[in-house]
C-alpha cells in the first residue's frame, strides 16, 4: 500500500514535499502524530488490494482538497494584508524601514505602571503641543525618570508631526516626521549609539520609501534613490547611487535600463580632478 500511495501522490503532486514544506514547516511530524502506524491500520481494515487502493485514492483526494483550500486561504490573507498596509496611516506607511512599528508605539502608550506622561504648551495657545513619556528607573533615592518617547504637533492641527522614540537608557532609536503636514509620516531616521545611522524618505507622497541615506559617524556616506518607483516593501530597487565626502556629493551613478547596474557615472570635477567621465566605459566606476 505504501508504494501505491506514493505512486498516486506523486502523480497528483510532482513535488509534494516542497509544496507541503512551504505551508507546513513540520508537515511530516504532524502527519506522524495523526497516523502513527498507517500501514498497520490500513492492512487491518482493508485486507484485499482493491480496498487498499480505494482507500489510498480517497486519502489522496482529501489531501489534494486540503492543499487547494490552504492555497486559497493563503491568497486571501495576502490580499487582506496588502489592503491593510495601504490603509495604514502615517508611521505605518513606511514599513520598509525594517523595524517593527509596534515595538516603538508601545513606548508612547501610557499602559505601563512605570510610565509617566507630561504635556506642554510651547506655543501659548492653551493647547498642549508636546507630549513626553518617561520611564521610572530605580528605587528610592536612586529613582529617576528617563525619556522614552516625545511627540510634537508643529502646526497646531492636533496631529503628531514628529515622534521620536528612545531606548530605556534615554538614547534616541528612531524618529518619524510628517514634513508636509498631510497626516502621513514621510521621513524616518534610525539611530545607532546616539548617532544617525540611516534616513528614509517618501518624497512623492505615495506611502513608499524612495530615498535612503546612509551615515557614518553622523555624516552622510551614501544615498540611494528609486527614481522610477520600482521598489516594494519586500525589495528595495534603487536606480541612482550618490557618494559623499565631507558632506558633499562627489560622484553619482545612474542605472538607465533598470537592470540594477550603473550605466553612467558623474563626478564633481570641480573638487576632484580626474579622467574625462565621458570616456569611462559604461557600468564602470571611474573612481
Amino acid at each position: 500500500m505504501k508504494n501505491l500511495v506514493e505512486a498516486r501522490g506523486s502523480a497528483r503532486e510532482p513535488n509534494w514535499e516542497a509544496r507541503g514544506s512551504a505551508r507546513e514547516p513540520n508537515w511530516e511530524a504532524r502527519g506522524s502524530a495523526r497516523e502513527p502506524n498507517w500501514e498497520a491500520r490500513g492492512s487491518a481494515r482493508a485486507p484485499n488490494s482493491e480496498a487498499r487502493a480505494a482507500k489510498a485514492l480517497f486519502v489522496c483526494a482529501l489531501v489534494s482538497l486540503a492543499a487547494v483550500a490552504c492555497s486559497k486561504q493563503t491568497t486571501a490573507v495576502r490580499a487582506n494584508s496588502a489592503v491593510d498596509a495601504q490603509g495604514h496611516s502615517r508611521s505605518k506607511s513606511l514599513a520598509s524601514a525594517g523595524i517593527e512599528q509596534n515595538t516603538y508605539d508601545a513606548k508612547c502608550q501610557n499602559t505601563n505602571p512605570k510610565y509617566e506622561v507630561s504635556e506642554y504648551d510651547t506655543s501659548g495657545d492653551g493647547k498642549p503641543d508636546v507630549r513626553k513619556v518617561f520611564l521610572r528607573v530605580g528605587e528610592g533615592s536612586l529613582a529617576r525618570l528617563v525619556l522614552i518617547c516625545r511627540e510634537s504637533d508643529l502646526n497646531a492641527d492636533g496631529n503628531k508631526d514628529v515622534i521620536r522614540y528612545y531606548s530605556d537608557e534615554g538614547r534616541p532609536l528612531r524618529e518619524e516626521a510628517d514634513r508636509n503636514f498631510d497626516g502621513r509620516m514621510d521621513e524616518i531616521t534610525v539611530f545607532q549609539e546616539g548617532q544617525i545611522l540611516r534616513q528614509e524618505f517618501d518624497n512623492n507622497s505615495d506611502a513608499k520609501v524612495d530615498t535612503k541615506i546612509f551615515f557614518d559617524a553622523g555624516k552622510p556616506l551614501r544615498a540611494e534613490r528609486d527614481l522610477n518607483g520600482r521598489s516594494t516593501a519586500d525589495r528595495w530597487q534603487p536606480d541612482r547611487w550618490e557618494y559623499f565626502e565631507e558632506g558633499r556629493m562627489m560622484r553619482m551613478g545612474t542605472d538607465l535600463d533598470g537592470d540594477g547596474k550603473v550605466d553612467r557615472w558623474d563626478r564633481d570635477v570641480n573638487l576632484r580632478r580626474g579622467p574625462d567621465l565621458s570616456k569611462a566605459p559604461a557600468g564602470t566606476d571611474p573612481a
